[in-house]
Order: C-alpha cells, then structure tokens, then sequence
C-alpha cells in the first residue's frame, strides 16, 4: 500500500475513532503518529515530536487562561449585561446583539467553544423570556461565534495562519476577518428572516432592567442557577472588571499594531491579574482548554509529519490532477464541510489549510480565495447538533421546545454542508481563478 493511501486512511480513522468513542482526536493522532512514523517511515520519535506546535501551545494556553479569569472574576458578565441593557425592550435587537457579543468575545481571542458555553445559556433564557425562536436566538450567538473566529488574534485564525506561515504562505489577517465576517453576518440575516426575527419588529416587552431570571437553567438541570440579571446597578464596572477589560484592550493593540505574540501576550496579562487578584484566580487554571491543546497538538504533529515525509505534497499533486481546479477546490471544501459536522473544526484546519497550499504554489488558486473559501466552509457548519455549540443549544432550549430545536439544528447544520461549500467556491474561489 502506498504511503499516501495508508496515510489518508490513518487520518480518517483518526476521525472515525473520535467520533465513535469519547477520546480526544488528537490523542489519536498522536498515537497514529507515533506508530505510522516510527513503522513505517523509519522515524525517530524525537523527529515527530518536533512537529508538535509550541508556538500554537502557548497561544492557546495564554488565551484560555487569560479568558477562564475574565469569567471568573465577572468581566465577561459585565461584558454581557452592559450589552444586553442596551435593548431597553427592543426584542428585536436582542439577536443582534448576541451575535455582536459573540463575534466581539471569540474575536479578542476567546475559543469557540468558550463564547458559546457562557451566551448560548443565557441566549436561551432570553428566548423564553420574550418568546423568541430558539433557533434564531442559537444561530445569531453561533454565527456570531464565527464571524469574530477570524479575527487577527482568535484561535480560528490563529490555526489557519500557523499552518500558512509553515508552507511560506502569507495571507492578510484583515482580509480574512472581513470576508468571513461579512459571510456569516449574511448567514445570519437569511436565519433572522427564516426564523421569525422580522416579526419582532415593534415589539416591546419588560425593559432588562426589570428582568430577573432566576431558578433552573434553561436546561434543566435541576440547579438552582441566576442566569440573567441585568440591573442598572450590576452593570457597573468594578475595579477588577476595569483592570481586565484594560489588559484586554492592551492585549490587542500590542498583537494588532506592535505584531507581539498573542500567546505571551494574554500569558503576561493572566499572570499580571493573578498577581493583582489572587483571591480570584483559585480555580482560574482549569479554565485552560487542555483538551483544545491536546486536539490541535496532535492533530498538526501528525500532518506535519506527513509534510515532512512529502506526502501532503503527493495529495496535493494527486488532487491538483483533476482538470478543473474549481472542482478540485469545491471537493475540500465538501469534505471539510462533512467532517467539520460531525468532529473539530480546529482539527479540520489543520487538515485541509496544508492540502490546498500546492494549489497556491502551482498558481490555480490565490492564497486569500482558497483560504476565505476553507475558513467559511468549514466553520458554517457549526450550527450541526453534533458540534459543541450546536450541542448547547439544544440542551439549553425550552424543554418542551427542545426536540423541535433538535430537527430544525439537523436541517440547518446538514443544509449548511451543500450550501456553505458551493458559496464559498463561488464567492472566493472562483473569482481568484
């Protein structure tokens, strides 16, 4: 068997076996890793471990850590209730500005799966509280989520470029975050029309101020949890709140103007809170996304060992044979959008970012186009039950609502998969031919 066949076979199985038991995929893929190079490619093991991303361990470490004490110590809630209190009973806005929120939170450097586990709750609540669509409520907070994904110094971004930077190919941050902003602030305008959000319009309910939702949560726990309170008073920022929402700001200008590393940079500044408000910070360090960490560190170790031994670049070649380069494009965006619904969107760029780079080199395809294309196809999906923040918002919503929001999430996720791929082949890839 060649090595490309039984490389391209290990890697599906190293989906398979993530979605068929509860193991982290990139322990899988370390494994694989270990197995296949030492094997069958005569490796050392040294060799394949120096595939292992550090740069990316730190980013994500820093981002996570430095997030999971803004939860903490209540920055994200001010962050949300200061939002929210702008509707003043507009129930209309109330999608709009989860989405804000969402997109605002994942792009200064939250993971995905962060933003959603702390707005897709509330987010909920407010739909039962002013009778809102659930799905439009989950959509606008995960599309949200993808539209800040791309920014400079989120995560998403962060895995695309470290995959880029590893093949010599450069792609403007800026540009990327707009094209993909702008694709899934679409997105979400066809679900605010498909599901109601036009139907607000006028619509006045009690003002936040005097809104109190308090009991179980949204999902039924059992647990007596407040899940919003949005009073005048508590949206007050205290020094804490203040001190981090500056270390925040200072994080972003020192990646975004100075080009620091955003890694060490959200490291310096968790550490800076730890040291300020210790008191705050006892439980801060199992925020860190270790199981994030694990996926992409194992994920891109293994795919930087078949770089290594040449076959990306021999499935590059291989695919690169179809005659039309549209078509060809068109299939790894399908197959990004299949798996991305089903496992990682994170490991997924990993994957297909190194696969599409001999398109750009050869010249059939830009770097921006191919990588716009890829971002969106493989990130609309998202809204599958079956991905985290789709998961969440399912179990989050009206329990009486909830199997209804389950069939409406499977048609959406699942229409997302034809629909996301062929719209990014015709509005990014097929220009740049």
């Amino acid at each position: 068997m060649s090595a490309d066949v039984l490389s391209t076979l290990v890697l599906v199985a190293i989906f398979a076996i993530g979605m068929w038991r509860p193991v982290n995929m990139g322990a899988v893929a370390l494994v694989a890793a270990f197995l296949l190079g030492t094997t069958y490619f005569g490796m050392e093991s040294g060799e394949i471990i120096a595939g292992f991303p550090g740069s990316l361990f730190v980013t994500l470490v820093g981002v996570t850590f430095l997030f999971a004490l803004a939860r903490a110590n209540g920055t994200v809630d001010w962050l949300v209730k200061a939002a929210v209190g702008f509707v003043r009973g507009r129930v209309i806005l109330i999608p709009w500005v989860l989405f804000t929120l969402a997109a605002l939170i994942t792009g200064i450097g939250a993971i995905s799966a962060a933003t959603n586990a702390i707005l897709v709750p509330i987010g909920m609540a407010l739909a039962q509280q002013y009778r809102i669509n659930p799905m439009l409520i989950g959509l606008s907070i995960l599309n949200g989520t993808n539209a800040g994904g791309f920014s400079p110094i989120a995560v998403y971004y962060t895995i695309v470029d470290g995959a880029l930077d590893k093949s010599g190919v450069h792609v403007g941050a800026g540009g990327i975050f707009v094209a993909t902003f702008l694709f899934n602030l679409v997105l979400n305008l066809a679900a605010f029309t498909l599901f109601g959000g036009w139907k607000l319009r006028g619509r006045r309910e009690l003002a936040p101020e005097d809104t109190q939702l308090e009991g179980d949560a949204p999902g039924g726990s059992g647990g007596s949890v407040s899940v919003l309170t949005a009073t005048r008073g508590r949206t007050r920022a205290d020094v804490t709140t203040l001190v981090t929402l500056t270390l925040l700001v200072a994080l972003v200008v020192g990646a975004v103007w100075f080009d620091l590393d955003v890694g060490f940079l959200a490291l310096t500044a968790a550490v800076l809170l730890v040291i300020f408000f210790p008191g705050q910070a006892k439980d801060a360090a199992s925020g860190i996304a270790w199981n994030v960490v694990l996926l992409i560190g194992g994920i891109v170790t293994y795919v930087t060992m078949l770089q290594t031994v040449g076959v990306v670049d021999s499935l590059g070649k291989a695919v690169a044979g179809i005659d039309q380069p549209l078509l060809a494009g068109f299939l790894m965006l399908l197959v990004g959008a299949v798996v991305s619904a089903f496992a990682s969107t994170n490991a997924m760029f990993g994957v297909l970012v190194p696969l599409a780079i001999p398109f750009v080199v050869a010249g059939d395809m830009s770097a921006f186009g191919i990588t716009a294309a890829l971002c969106v196809a493989a990130s609309a999906v998202d809204a599958s039950p079956f991905s985290t923040g789709g998961a969440l918002v399912v179990a989050n919503a009206e329990e009486s609502k909830r199997d209804a929001t389950f069939r409406s999430l499977m048609t959406w996720g699942m229409s997302m998969i034809a629909v996301a791929p062929l719209t990014a082949a015709l509005v990014f890839l097929l220009p740049s031919l």
